[in-house]
């Protein structure tokens, strides 16, 4: 989102994770601005049985917990590695020099956690109303449409994170996808789906 050149004329410095390894917990105070330079991150939050909901999964140029700095909130999500990870941070009120010395990128934040905030409401909607084919289509849709893909897209998240992020179950996003691809709404190759 923010160019790395600015980033470091700001002061920003790199951080490496490890596949799994915790960036912040929920309910943590934000310290530093963060953009995916290489990896990916997902924020997360489990419920008291241990089980895990996806709020979203950020990819390299992505950049997350902006919200909770420019609202002075605790973070409402852990951060934590899908891969192995390598981060750009600004330290917050370097953070806020920089928006405000920059229109510009103020403006591609706004837009930015617009399309979260659709994306939300989305989700929204697809968990309290619908079927889980429905579901799972609609966020493969949408990940086509962010992804600005033209033709044949290949999934590139695990049943797992689907579960996670539409409110289904690991089996029944399974069992979903089987019926999916008889219709004929989606290909599987290789345990890859596409679209």
């Amino acid at each position: 989102m923010v160019e790395e050149k600015t980033l470091r004329a700001y002061g920003a410095v790199e951080k490496y994770l490890a596949k799994g390894e915790t960036l912040f917990l929920e309910g943590e105070m934000p310290v530093f601005y963060y953009q995916v330079l290489s990896g990916a991150m997902k924020m997360n939050n489990y419920n008291e049985k241990g089980n895990e909901t996806i709020q979203a999964i950020f990819q390299p140029g992505q950049s997350f917990g902006e919200p909770a700095i420019l609202g002075g909130f605790p973070f409402p999500a852990n951060a934590e590695a899908i891969e192995d990870t390598r981060l750009i941070c600004l330290e917050k009120n370097r953070f806020i020099e920089m928006l405000r010395a920059q229109p510009a990128i103020c403006i591609e934040l706004l837009r930015v956690i617009s399309r979260r905030l659709q994306f939300k409401a989305m989700i929204a909607k697809e968990i309290g109303g619908h079927e889980a084919e429905h579901r799972i289509l609609t966020l493969l849709h949408y990940l086509k449409a962010k992804a600005e893909a033209k033709g044949e897209f290949r999934i590139d998240i695990t049943r797992q994170t689907i579960a996670s992020l539409v409110g289904l179950r690991t089996e029944t996003v399974i069992r979903a996808i089987k019926e999916m691809k008889k219709k004929g709404a989606i290909k599987v190759h290789n345990r890859k789906m596409y679209l």
